[in-house]
């Protein structure tokens, strides 16, 4: 053994039962937590001098003074409560699945009668339907976007009963079915959904042959608008089926999981077969994976991405055994509810694309830590962050800015921005919009108020659930954009925007969180409590961060501003010219695709549409 005797008697203690153990540094913190079938042979080895590990290991032994264990009655036992402790204190010396809560899942919200398709970053047991996890945000809204034209799902807080008076635009141009006037039921709605989900889960062959049947049908009977309605949807599907790969018909539902290192690195990446077909394939960045052996890389990853949600296939494919095979596919079986088998391919086709998933690994890799040393520039951030502090006199570094702006046109569509810099550079994925409901007319002030006060009112609540939690064991539960405090708030304009934002925090009890303002004109930044602005310097790292944050806000806002007016403009513009009703306004969309181009065709092309009279073209052109 290693001459650590003050650990001697713990380590004679030990019990030979399963179970798992957890070491600490001198400052109290876990920093490494781990499971064994016997914790008496598996904390020992850990000190035996003769024994070689690799660099991490011996700054991991060296660091821990002091081990604690907790016994459980079986190893599938001690395997969930590893995966509890290390998601609820992330240790150090752990190799972590980066943000394992915060990537985008689609959610389909089977529990409802009138299910909805949104985004999340949270994976419940409430009986929605859960797809991903998503790398990036923004192609699983486009993939959403298109299907939506094959499964024109809800995308209102409409009350479904199906008897309102007038449907949205969204079912005019068919992205609805409209169940709020009754135009589907709720077996109907509900059929579409699960094509859908289908779908999603790589059933494509099936969900385009039913359609078809159902065109065909229509064809049949002469109902030809109903019939188009369904060549559309199919065409929008392939759109999305054009982007997926055949690999090889004979093969199972798999996932296919491959690492890549560079540099202290490490990636993982996930290749989704499904029917025999890619259907997709997502990277996920690991911490702490340096010195660590790519077999235990990859039990960490796994165990990490479906426990986070992942839907697990019946078999995943790896590029080398794992130690802990057989207790993980106990564990995912049980996920699962049918067996899942893990892998190791020789020779073949599933050998083939493991090799695919290990290249596309590295070049992913090598892109991102690319793309990383030319956006962040660490030195700089830190510049940055550092001369803020100091500026400011804030008791830390604002790792966490919060930027806040209102975006408003003489009254209307007041809406408000938070955004977010993490490390002095954007974490696009916490920003949110605010539209004020509380406020009447143009009030920026008040409007500020509001939107503070929503904001920090989550923040609050989360606060009191997580006391709640903690009293009655585990929380694994990350916290979303509005469950984390800031370090720094910044809110765009003078003393009065502060003034107002001061006297939110104060009566929320929330007055600790370091707050300022910033002034556009001289991009003086005001505090609370003095008298004198603080004016940075002009070449400053820290000036510079504080003015994108100011901007970024500024855009989100009015972005968002100007999109409610288009959807107001777009919504109203037809729906007040006399003599157009909603099948009108149906054809007419259908047929000149928006506004502007309604507004831009002649009398006689509007005559033309289907309904449309020539009287009625004449006072549409003149009203446009």
């Amino acid at each position: 053994m290693l001459p650590r005797p003050d650990l001697e008697p713990k380590l004679k203690s030990l019990p030979a039962q399963p179970g798992i153990y957890q070491y600490f540094n001198a400052a109290g913190d876990i920093i490494y937590v781990g499971k064994a079938i016997n914790l008496r042979s598996r904390v020992r080895s850990y000190f035996h001098a003769s024994k070689k590990y690799d660099p991490k290991t011996h700054r991991l032994v060296a660091a821990i003074a002091d081990i604690e264990w907790i016994v459980t009655g079986s190893e599938l036992e001690a395997l969930l409560l590893e995966m509890n402790l290390i998601k609820e204190h992330r240790p150090r010396y752990n190799v972590l699945l980066k943000d394992d809560k915060r990537y985008p899942f689609i959610k389909v919200t089977w529990q409802d009668d009138f299910p909805k398709v949104e985004s999340t970053r949270r994976v419940l047991k409430d009986g929605a339907r859960y797809f991903g996890p998503y790398t990036s945000a923004g192609a699983m809204r486009e993939t959403l976007n298109t299907l939506r034209k094959a499964f024109p799902f809800l995308d209102c807080d409409r009350v479904i009963t199906g008897r309102d008076e007038r449907a949205c635009l969204y079912y005019d141009i068919d992205l609805c079915l409209g169940p709020c006037i009754g135009a589907v039921d709720r077996a109907g709605y509900r059929a579409m959904i699960d094509r859908l989900c289908r779908f999603l889960e790589g059933d494509t062959e099936k969900v385009l042959a039913g359609i078809e049947a159902r065109m065909r049908e229509h064809a049949q009977k002469m109902e030809f608008e109903q019939a188009a309605r369904m060549r559309d949807r199919m065409d929008a599907i392939r759109q999305v089926v054009e982007r997926q790969r055949i690999i090889a018909p004979t093969l199972a539902d798999q996932d296919v999981v491959a690492v890549a290192r560079e540099d202290g690195a490490a990636l993982a990446q996930v290749f989704f077969v499904r029917n025999g077909k890619l259907i997709g394939r997502e990277y996920f960045q690991l911490d702490g994976a340096e010195d660590t052996p790519e077999a235990e890389l990859i039990g960490a990853f796994i165990k990490q991405f479906y426990d986070a949600g992942g839907k697990v296939p019946g078999e995943i494919v790896v590029p080398e055994h794992i130690a802990e095979s057989e207790i993980i596919e106990r564990w995912l079986a049980d996920k699962r509810g049918t067996r899942v088998r893990i892998r190791v391919p020789q020779r073949g086709r599933k050998r083939d694309l493991v090799n695919v998933a290990i290249d596309n690994a590295a070049e992913t890799l090598r892109a991102l830590q690319m793309a990383h040393a030319i956006e962040t520039q660490g030195d700089r951030a830190e510049e940055a962050m550092a001369g803020l502090q100091a500026a400011l006199d804030l008791p830390a570094r604002p790792r966490r800015i919060e930027c806040y702006d209102i975006s408003t046109l003489q009254g209307t569509h007041t809406v408000g921005s938070m955004v977010v810099f993490q490390d002095a550079a954007p974490a696009k994925a916490d920003y949110r919009h605010f539209r004020i409901k509380t406020v009447a007319g143009q009030d920026d002030f008040a409007s500020m108020a509001e939107v503070l006060t929503r904001r920090f009112e989550r923040l609050l609540r989360y606060r009191a659930g997580l006391a709640e939690t903690k009293a009655g064991g585990l929380s694994g539960e990350e916290p979303s954009a509005f469950e984390r405090a800031p370090d720094l708030v910044l809110v765009d304009g003078g003393k009065g925007q502060l003034g107002y934002a001061l006297a939110v925090l104060q009566r929320l009890g929330l007055d600790d969180i370091p707050l300022a303002s910033l002034a556009k004109r001289e991009e003086e930044l005001f505090l609370p409590g003095r008298k004198a602005s603080v004016l940075l310097e002009r070449d400053s790292q820290a000036l510079y961060l504080v003015q994108r944050a100011r901007d970024e806000a500024h855009r989100f806002a009015i972005t968002y501003n100007r999109k409610l007016r288009r959807q107001a403009g777009l919504r109203s513009s037809l729906d007040t010219v006399p003599g157009i009703g909603p099948k009108r306004r149906k054809a007419l969309l259908v047929q000149f695709g928006s506004i502007d181009g309604i507004r831009n065709a002649t009398v006689d092309e509007l005559s033309a549409v289907p309904g449309m009279t020539r009287r009625a073209a004449e006072q549409l052109k003149a009203y446009l």
